[in-house]
């Protein structure tokens, strides 16, 4: 039941529920160690794609898990019963809350829900949102252009005074602009390419709690730096930008990500993006998803339940 009190009976129950086993064969689960995996932020949605980020569990393994993320995503989240329904009067939930266990399963066979635009075929590969984890189907090589923006790309620096034991970044002072998630640090100690991935706790962008991508680091207090690109955008074309959607255009670097939202919250205003560069104002395109290693195994209209296998014969 997904609203209300039932109004129907059918003669046949659903062949599944999104995130259900969709046979006996073998499954793999994401290699975490103890404590990990736990519900991020926002809590994690069963019968979805995710992602494991840090902060890093006690073996150094992304402990984290959450509906949204960038670049490749860590696994399927499936039904184990494990959601709550937390909110107050709602018939049903689906949600995995805050803090609670997360199994993060990286090879198997499940059910899924068709959100995309175009029903699923077998063969076809299996597509996860970086803004929702949720599941379409298209042919291989064919991620979804999100949005059509015109802007520009300006190198940005952040300047703090801080600490870094483990994975965890301590800002005591701000010298200089802002800590941004995607930011790549430097300064005396600091394990080359590390980057800001959350903040944990204290004011927006300044002292406080940062997890970083790199674990196992102890940085006495020092200056640290950051870079970033900032993303200017003065103009849409169609759709709207999302945090985790990977930006071509000219003079933009492969690979270009949005990591962080700055004014802008899909249309015009700034973005964060990572890496740091300058590109002068240009039709920028954003892809909003990416191919994942499963493919569909069942026909399915948009909405319908598809069963999906990361083994093209199943």
């Amino acid at each position: 039941m997904t609203g209300g009190f039932q109004t129907q009976a059918y003669n046949q129950p659903a062949a599944a529920v999104a995130g259900d086993w969709a046979s006996a064969n073998p499954y793999f689960s994401f290699l975490a160690g103890p404590g990990a995996l736990v519900a991020g932020e926002g809590g994690v949605t069963v019968g979805r794609f995710c992602w494991a980020t840090a902060p890093f569990d006690a073996n150094g393994t992304p402990g984290v898990v959450y509906s949204n993320g960038a670049g490749a995503v860590s696994g399927f989240v499936a039904r184990e019963q494990q959601a709550l329904n937390s909110t107050y009067l709602s018939p049903a939930g689906n949600v995995i809350p805050k803090g609670f266990g997360v199994s993060v399963y990286t090879g198997g066979d499940f059910w899924v829900v068709n959100d995309g635009d175009v029903a699923a075929v077998p063969g076809m590969k299996a597509y996860a949102d970086f803004s929702t984890g949720k599941v379409r189907f298209a042919a291989t090589g064919t991620p979804v252009s999100s949005a059509s923006v015109t802007g520009s790309i300006a190198a940005s620096t952040g300047s703090f005074t801080g600490t870094i034991v483990d994975d965890v970044l301590t800002i005591t002072a701000v010298g200089s602009g802002v800590a941004v998630v995607g930011g790549t640090l430097s300064g005396t100690g600091v394990a080359t390419g590390t980057k800001i991935v959350r903040q944990l706790t204290g004011t927006a962008g300044g002292v406080g709690t940062y997890a970083v991508s790199i674990a196992d680091q102890n940085v006495a207090s020092t200056t640290i730096s950051e870079t970033y690109g900032t993303l200017t955008v003065t103009a849409v074309g169609s759709g709207a930008l999302e945090v985790g959607a990977v930006l071509s255009g000219s003079g933009v670097t492969a690979g270009t990500t949005i990591t962080a939202l700055g004014t802008g919250t899909g249309g015009t205003g700034t973005y964060v993006v990572s890496p740091t560069q300058t590109a002068g104002s240009t039709t920028i395109t954003a892809v909003g998803d990416v191919e994942t290693k499963w493919y569909a195994m069942s026909s399915g209209a948009v909405g319908s339940l598809v069963k999906i296998s990361d083994h093209p014969t199943g």
